[in-house]
């Protein structure tokens, strides 16, 4: 990014990626739960692009085709905004925070409601090129089977 565009950098792009090259999308109030949004995120954290669209594209769950959408938003606005190469970018962040909880009542027997809570997330992928990501802030790839910390 050139010095004169540098003056102007949103408190987002500076949270999420500081000095490095690199570029995000961000998709608010998508209607999928956390839940279900993090089991995709999971596996795509620290992926190459072109593989974890590969994965996405194919991918059962409802929520991968807005992840798809959301990581080509991604390169296109690297390639776009940073003139960084599409092919050679990395996944290096999801994020996947909850957004509003809509609240709905059902009606059940004897007069009596249930609450029906339809969940909504906010979605968040940072792109960066694979050489300028060094071996202690990469990403680590999942372990299948288990969390990415190592934790339960």
């Amino acid at each position: 990014m050139s010095a004169a565009t540098r003056d102007n950098v949103s408190a987002r792009r500076e949270r999420l990626l500081g000095e490095a090259p690199g570029a995000f999308a961000v998709a608010r109030f998508v209607r999928v739960t956390p839940q279900k949004s993090r089991r995709i995120a999971d596996l795509i954290r620290g992926m190459e692009v072109t593989e974890a669209l590969a994965l996405l594209q194919f991918a059962p769950q409802a929520v991968a085709q807005d992840f798809h959408k959301l990581v080509s938003s991604a390169v296109a606005n690297a390639e776009t905004t940073e003139d960084l190469d599409g092919s050679g970018l990395v996944i290096t962040t999801v994020l996947v925070e909850e957004g509003p909880t809509m609240k709905r009542w059902r009606p059940r027997a004897k007069g009596a409601a249930n609450r029906i809570l339809k969940r909504s997330s906010h979605l968040t992928v940072v792109v960066q090129p694979a050489d300028s990501i060094t071996s202690k802030n990469r990403p680590r790839k999942n372990r299948v089977g288990g969390t990415p910390s190592g934790k339960v």
